[in-house]
Formats: structure tokens, C-alpha cells, sequence
């Protein structure tokens, strides 16, 4: 008994202690489960942060696509400064068609930018041919927008008027296929990848990117409309923002009101200017590891109210004297309008390039990182043709002008600060001039007094709506067309609005689509150079001056109030839901004979004792980063090459020793690649490539490679492939590294 009364007690010691071991245990345990179950979830799983902004409730469908457009890159006019002297020659960096779709369940828009000069008629209509042929009326003339960013590096040869003919050698069709099959296979790419995706609408100012070149006829607009505004530019950016359902970047769309026209007019080489650089940038950040042109982030950054808006900040001024130009004209003492040249904000047109592309790219990743307002709601679409010409503008109940048939000023001659005429002409001409009169009445005749009468006080230097041979020179049947996403309404302005324009056709469309409580908060953007080219589009007040934008607005003094009544018209038909009852409009004409003044190009010869591709002038062995390596090849000329689109003149190559491979670290697309085309005598040719060494540049070993196509005539001409490379040499951080 006494056994197991000690015994007894003894167990009574020992379960206490067993109790208290099983409950530390136990909650040991349970700590160490938690503490598991949270490692496992956010080393296997990690946990997404949350959003602030809530859950899409009816996303859209969304797809986008990015596509090569770059045509043939010698001999070609580019266009934009209208100087048919101004060939290609070469790559400073590609061109791409950007496009987005926007389907809501039931109906679908498409938004096309590419890097050219404008979309002219003709290229529109053969797009709509091929997506026609490809997808029936699923992509159609009104839910379709095309717009060009406007570079003036752009290749020409894409339309079907006379006079656009004439100052870019004619209709050139290696040049306009290249860019017909680049915007139709960027809307294939964004048809084949659309998911459910969400919008969100975000803007803010750039200040100090663009300077007003017509300030003396901004200021002939009222003033109480004026003082509404801060500057005699539009510094707004507007931007969307692309994403799929778990918030990974699809892309972006942004539109900011600057002509693209820091690559001046001695550049020769195909260049997407500050517009294509800022999608460069953004592209290359987001694509991370992807090629110039490559990765499935597309972003687009369009042109606004651009008509009288300059990037070269630093103004213009005399580049022989160095005193500023006349205000007023716009001109020189001493060489004219021609002295008379803006540059800025950079040392020469490669820096401003990268300044002002670099500003707008900033701007626009703050406001993608930062976009909250997501768009909701239906997409709509509407559009008509207008014979503009005979547009009846109805001012008041009983007050009513009319548009004129297409003409061009005297001061259209005097071009812009940007680039100007090599003639006597100046802005602000308001009276003819005898000299250049009598040689435009003897060669094309003199304009009817109907037309001098509707275009007052427009001196008439040529009558294009009176002239149409071989076809006419300027298009009488015009595209106006809007394009809605939830509470975003994007106009497409065929043409170039300048700033007060631009500021008139939004409150005008924001007025019209709100006044039926169909949207509310609509944020209304203008995409200029849209569906057909038809010059620039002043304020009434501002045609009175006659600059360069007055005298090149070909419709006459009420050709902004025409286009405000249509794109009023569209409006108020999205809002009331009448789209279905738009009448289509007279039909653009698609003309058959079309001239070409670019003959084909020649056999290509190489000097004695040389084959193509061997290296003229070789690089240096060593090079510190922040130099330019340069190498220069026996050429033949670029457009034997044919379809160059998604392929590369050059490569620059790194030698990877632990695999003994060479990987292409830079292409003709490449930002810090030129590639100069220099056509000599005798049918010969040489390339230099240029390398600018950025200083993100890894040490090593590398080689620059040219790859082109030589003809010759063995009773045929025979197209044969070349390629040259260059020696090997070294990149270092000093020029002092082993």
C-alpha cells in the first residue's frame, strides 16, 4: 500500500508536468505550423498587393499589336519638309505600327498610330481592302481609326493626289506596300492576342517640349478665348493605360500636341523622330531582354493639336546672323525665310530628338504608374465622308457660309521656322505677288474669281480644286470620324489643327456628347494626321494672317467651323444612339492610273579589287564606352533588298567566351545604331555604320555585320545577298581596362 501511495503521488507531480510539457508542446507546434504556413505562402505563393482600385465589373476585350513599317531606305523623297531632294539614306531608327482594339461584348473600335508622315486616302483605302479581304466587315471604314505621328523622316510615295505625288516622286509602290502590310499586320497581331483587359485614363502637363511657331496669329484669336488658357500650346497629356484582369501592363496610348520635326530637314535617314523615341523608351523598359520592335508591350504616342506647334524650344532666329528672325514674317535681312530657322533644346537634331522624347516619355510612365480612373461603359463608333468643298456652315438661324474648293496661299511657299522655303515667299502674305502670278497664270492658268472670293484674304498660289490633271491635286471627299470608350472620345482630325483649333473641336464634341446625359466627365482628345491629308485647319481668326498654317488651310476661312458641325453631328449621333441613321456620305475615289517619277533602281558596281560587304574603312581595336564605333562597307544600294521589313541592315555582336557565340546586342532599330547609306559615282555605294556607345555598355568583345543585296545584269538582272563584318575590337569602361 505504501508502494503505491508514493507511487500515487509521485504520479500526480509527474501528470501536472506532463500536462504542462503537452500544452507547451501543443502550442510549440502550432506556432511553428503558422510560422510554416506563412513561409510556404510567401515563398511559393507570394501575395499580390492589393489594388486600390476595385475589380472590373464588365472588363473589355483587348488586344495589341505592334508591326515593322520601314520601306525601302535609299532613294526614296521622305516626306514631310516637301523637298523631293530630301532621299532616304538610310536608318536612324525604324518605323512601327502600333494598333489597339477595344471590343465591349457587341461592338469593337480599332486605334492605329504609325510612324509616317500622315495616312493619305490611298493608304487607307488599301487597308481597308486588305482587312476586308482578311475579316469581312469586322473591321470597317467607321470603327477603324488610322493616324500618323507625323514624323517628316518618314518615307513618301503613299498617295493619290497630284500635287502630294509631285513632291515625293509619285505613287511608289514598294513604299506604300511596305506600310500597308505593317499597319494590317500589327491589327492582326492585336486580333490574334485579345484577352479581357482593363483601361484606366490618366493626364497631366509637360511643360518646356513645345513652342507655338505662329504666336503673332494665335493672338488675332479673341481674347476672352485666350485668357481661358494658360499658353498658346496645348501641355496637356493624355494617356491610357492598357492592362489585362491581373494588372499586367498590355500597353499605352498618349497624346501630347508636338510636330515631330527635331530630325531637321538635312536629316536623309528613316527616323520615327521624338514621338517614335518616346515609344522606344517606353517599349524597351517594358520588353525587358526583347530586341528593338519586339516584346508584347506596345506603346503608341500620338500627335494632338500639332498644326502651329514646334519642338525646337530655343526659337527661331537667323542662322547667318545670329539675331532673331521678324515676328511678324518670320524672316531674315539677309537669305529670308530660309535663314530663318528654330532650333532646340538640343546641340544638333539627334540630341533634341532625345530630349523632347525623353520628356514626353517620363511624363507619360508618371501617369501610367499612377492611372486610378478606369474607363467603363460602351464603345461606340461613328463616321461619314464629306465632300468639303460645299459644306453649307450654318453660324446662327440665319447666318450661313460655305467652304471653298482646295487652294493654297502664297505664304504656304514660305514654310515654317521648322523649314522653310528656298523661294521668296514670306508669312503673312495677304496680296499676291506679280512675278510668281504671271508664271502660275501662264503654266496652270488663273484661279476663277469664285475661288479667289470664298479663300479672302488668301492670295491663291495655286487653285488645286481648279486643277486635275493627270488626276486632281487635292481630295474634295473627306473622312470625319469619332471613336468612344467609355468616357473617352477620340476625335480624328484629317489634317493638322493647330492649337485653338484643337481647343475649339473638343469643347465642341465634349458639349455635345454631355448635353444628352449619355456621358458625363468625357475626356475628349484630338488625334491629328487621320484617314486622309488635307493640310492644316486654322481658326477664322487666325486664317486672317495668312501664315504658313492659314495659307495651307485648303478649304477656306471656314474650314474649322465645317469640321466642327460634322464632328458635332457624329456626336450628337453616338449620344442619341443614332449611328445607324448617319448617311455615309459621297465615296472617296480610288484612282487607277497613278504616275511614278522613281525609275528602278541600277546595276550596283564595287571598286577594282573589292567585293560587297568588304570593309573600306575599319573600326578602331579598342573603344572606352561613350564613343562611336564606325566601320564603313562596299554597299549596294538598299532597295535591292526588297522587303527589308522585320529583318536589320546591321547587327552590333557580343562574343559570349563561356558558350564561344556571338549575341546581336543591337539592330538598325536600335536608338544608338545609325546605319548611312552614301550613294557615290558610277552606280557605286558605300554603308557606314555607326555604333554610339552607350554607357550601359558591358566590357567585352565585339563586331559590327552589314547585310544587304547587290544587282547585276547576267542578260537578267540577278539580285544576290552580301554580307561584310567588321574586325573584332573591345568596348571598356576606361580606356586604361584589360
Amino acid at each position: 500500500m505504501a508502494r503505491k501511495a508514493a507511487c500515487c503521488g509521485l504520479s500526480s507531480l509527474e501528470l501536472v508536468l506532463m500536462v504542462l510539457f503537452l500544452l507547451m508542446t501543443g502550442i510549440t507546434v502550432g506556432l511553428i505550423t503558422v510560422l510554416a504556413i506563412n513561409f510556404n505562402s510567401q515563398t511559393l505563393e507570394p501575395e499580390k498587393p492589393t489594388s486600390s482600385v476595385p475589380p472590373a465589373e464588365n472588363p473589355y476585350l483587348i488586344g495589341v499589336g505592334r508591326a515593322d513599317c520601314t520601306g525601302p531606305v535609299g532613294d526614296i523623297p521622305l516626306m514631310g519638309y516637301a523637298n523631293p531632294d530630301q532621299t532616304a539614306g538610310g536608318i536612324h531608327t525604324r518605323l512601327f505600327s502600333r494598333a489597339f482594339i477595344v471590343d465591349d461584348g457587341s461592338k469593337r473600335v480599332v486605334f492605329v498610330n504609325a510612324d509616317i508622315g500622315m495616312v493619305s486616302q490611298r493608304l487607307r483605302l488599301e487597308v481597308l481592302q486588305e482587312l476586308e479581304l482578311k475579316y469581312g466587315d469586322l473591321y470597317r471604314q467607321d470603327n477603324v481609326i488610322l493616324s500618323g505621328t507625323h514624323t517628316h523622316s518618314g518615307l513618301a510615295g503613299y498617295f493619290q493626289y497630284t500635287l502630294f505625288m509631285i513632291t515625293s516622286k509619285g505613287y511608289i509602290k514598294s513604299s506604300i506596300q511596305a506600310i500597308v502590310n505593317g499597319i494590317v499586320k500589327s491589327i492582326d497581331v492585336a486580333h490574334n492576342n485579345m484577352r479581357p483587359g482593363r483601361i484606366f485614363l490618366n493626364k497631366g502637363e509637360i511643360l518646356g517640349s513645345n513652342l507655338n511657331r505662329s504666336p503673332h496669329s494665335y493672338m488675332n484669336n479673341p481674347e476672352e478665348e485666350r485668357k481661358r488658357y494658360n499658353s498658346n500650346t496645348d501641355e496637356q497629356i493624355v494617356t491610357l493605360k492598357f492592362t489585362d484582369l491581373d494588372g499586367d501592363g498590355m500597353g499605352i496610348i498618349s497624346w501630347f500636341a508636338v510636330h515631330p520635326v527635331s530630325m531637321n530637314y538635312t536629316n536623309r535617314m528613316v527616323s520615327s523622330d521624338n514621338l517614335g523615341y518616346a515609344s522606344y523608351l517606353f517599349e524597351q523598359e517594358k520588353n525587358i531582354g526583347s530586341l528593338p520592335g519586339e516584346g508584347p508591350f506596345v506603346a503608341a504616342f500620338a500627335t494632338a493639336n500639332s498644326g502651329d506647334v514646334s519642338p525646337n524650344t530655343r526659337g527661331p532666329y537667323c542662322v547667318n546672323t545670329g539675331e532673331r528672325c521678324d515676328y511678324l514674317n518670320s524672316s531674315c535681312p539677309i537669305g529670308g525665310t530660309k535663314m530663318c530657322v528654330a532650333f532646340g533644346p538640343g546641340n544638333d537634331m539627334f540630341e533634341s530628338t532625345r530630349i523632347i522624347g525623353e520628356n514626353i516619355y517620363r511624363k507619360a510612365k508618371e501617369l501610367y504608374g499612377s492611372a486610378k480612373q478606369e474607363l467603363q461603359g460602351s464603345v461606340h463608333a461613328a463616321h461619314q465622308w464629306v465632300n468639303m468643298t460645299d459644306v453649307t456652315v450654318h453660324l446662327d438661324s440665319t447666318h450661313s457660309v460655305k467652304t471653298c474648293k482646295p487652294a493654297l496661299g502664297h505664304s504656304f511657299a514660305a514654310g515654317t521656322i521648322d523649314g522653310g522655303g528656298d523661294l521668296n515667299f514670306t508669312q503673312g502674305a495677304v496680296e499676291g505677288d506679280p512675278f510668281w502670278d504671271g508664271i502660275r497664270d501662264a503654266l496652270l492658268g488663273t484661279p476663277s474669281k469664285d475661288i479667289q472670293d470664298c479663300h479672302n484674304p488668301k492670295p491663291i498660289l495655286l487653285s488645286t480644286g481648279e486643277m486635275n490633271w493627270p488626276v486632281p491635286w487635292h481630295p474634295d471627299i473627306v473622312d470625319v470620324q469619332i471613336i468612344t470608350i467609355g468616357s473617352v472620345a477620340i476625335v480624328a482630325v484629317p489634317g493638322e489643327a493647330t492649337t485653338m483649333s484643337g481647343r475649339r473641336i473638343r469643347e465642341a464634341v465634349k458639349q455635345e456628347l454631355e448635353m444628352h446625359n449619355a456621358f458625363a466627365n468625357t475626356e475628349v482628345v484630338i488625334t491629328g494626321l487621320c484617314n486622309v491629308y488635307t493640310h492644316y485647319i486654322t481658326t477664322y481668326e487666325e486664317y486672317q494672317v495668312q501664315r504658313y498654317e492659314a495659307a495651307s488651310t485648303i478649304y477656306g476661312p471656314h474650314t474649322l467651323s465645317a469640321y466642327i458641325q460634322h464632328f458635332r453631328g457624329l456626336a450628337r449621333a453616338i449620344a442619341e444612339g443614332k449611328v445607324g441613321e448617319l448617311p455615309k456620305g459621297p465615296e472617296p475615289p480610288f484612282f487607277s492610273k497613278l504616275f511614278s517619277l522613281l525609275f528602278e533602281p541600277s546595276v550596283d558596281r564595287n571598286p577594282e579589287n573589292t567585293t560587297f560587304g568588304d570593309v573600306l574603312q575599319q573600326v578602331h581595336s579598342v573603344y572606352k564606352v561613350g564613343e562611336v564605333a564606325s566601320v564603313t562597307f562596299v554597299a549596294g544600294n538598299p532597295r535591292n533588298s526588297g522587303d527589308m521589313r522585320d529583318k536589320t541592315f546591321i547587327t552590333v555582336e557580343k562574343f559570349h567566351n563561356s558558350t564561344r557565340t556571338w549575341e546581336v546586342v543591337h539592330t538598325d532599330a536600335s536608338w544608338e545604331t545609325r546605319f548611312y547609306w552614301i550613294k557615290g559615282s558610277g552606280n557605286q555605294s558605300n554603308a557606314t555604320v555607326e555604333w554610339h556607345i552607350p554607357l550601359s555598355a558591358e566590357s567585352g568583345t565585339y563586331r559590327i555585320r552589314h547585310f544587304g543585296h547587290f544587282k547585276q545584269r547576267i542578260i537578267m538582272p540577278v539580285i544576290t545577298a552580301y554580307e561584310g563584318t567588321s574586325d573584332v575590337f573591345r568596348v571598356t569602361k576606361t580606356l586604361y581596362s584589360i
